[in-house]
């Protein structure tokens, strides 16, 4: 090995932990600032995750291009491979264009912000959860269960996403109640009504108007009347959907001890079978006689 190849090999190695070091630096110097600041960053969040996850990438190909371009031999074997490498070119033109697809959807989640990170999302399949991350490659989703969910940016770019937090929080919840066609439906009502107003997560959403022209804080419903039942329908105003599940729960708990203690069935479907005796067939024989 001459002394100019080990040269070139200490240099590219040096670089390469040069940019290491300075990737680390500034991939923590970033997720401190977004920790310390994330009230005040707010929605502006999301770039700096996405920076910071970025980071690594763009110093790489930027270290990796000086080297090879720093580097004698590098230019020489470069120039003979482009000279020849045409289906080469292509074959990992092929291979790579999901890459590019997932780096371009990336870059378009950055720019429109259907979601950010921190954002409440529900995608296909129901997995819902909130997205911790957003990369060149994937998002990063921690659904209800605490795990994680990784979609290429590629395939969630083309999804209809539920956003739960994009400029208003605050979610309209719709509890369903059945009760039998024999119950007092005003009764139901006012239960219901009490329950739900009385809940530590529930919002009056009404405006100056309708509270001044004495609208009720919880529109009730008649919305069905069933085969075998009457469902009562409330709309409830919470401050986000993590609260509207708790708050839902809760009601529909309180309500049904309620309901119990004052009369008020909520119906199931009853089935009534018909037993039939097995009669036998009276046959009447005709002898001929002679």
């Amino acid at each position: 090995m001459t002394k100019e190849n080990l040269e070139h090999i200490i240099f590219a190695i040096t670089a390469l932990i040069v940019v290491t070091v300075i990737s680390f630096i500034i991939r923590k110097f970033l997720s401190s600032m977004i920790e310390r600041n994330s009230k005040l960053i707010g929605s502006n969040a999301t770039r700096y995750v996405f920076l910071k996850n970025s980071i690594t990438f763009i110093l790489y190909t930027i270290t990796v291009f000086w080297i090879l371009h720093k580097i004698p031999y590098f230019n020489t074997l470069g120039s003979a491979l482009f000279a020849s490498a045409g289906i080469l070119a292509a074959i990992v033109g092929f291979a790579s264009q999901k890459a590019f697809s997932n780096i371009i959807g990336g870059i378009f989640i950055l720019i429109f912000k259907p979601f950010r990170v921190g954002d409440v999302i529900e995608v296909s399949n129901n997995r819902k959860g909130y997205v911790e991350e957003i990369t060149l490659r994937h998002c990063v989703i921690r659904d209800y269960e605490n795990q994680r969910v990784i979609i290429p940016n590629s395939i969630i770019s083309e999804e209809t996403i539920i956003n739960s937090s994009i400029e208003d929080e605050k979610i309209r919840k719709h509890i369903v109640i059945s009760i039998s066609y024999d119950s007092d439906i005003d009764l139901a009502k006012k239960i219901m009504r009490e329950h739900i107003e009385s809940h530590p997560l529930f919002i009056d959403n009404r405006n100056k108007e309708q509270i001044k022209a004495n609208e009720p804080k919880t529109i009730i419903r008649l919305v069905n009347l069933g085969d075998f039942s009457v469902d009562l329908k409330a709309y409830v105003w919470t401050e986000n959907s993590d609260n509207a599940f708790v708050l839902t729960c809760d009601v529909m708990e309180s309500v049904k001890k309620d309901f119990d203690k004052k009369g008020i069935e909520i119906p199931f479907p009853y089935r009534t079978i018909v037993m039939k005796e097995k009669k036998e067939n009276n046959k009447t024989i005709v002898k001929d006689e002679d």
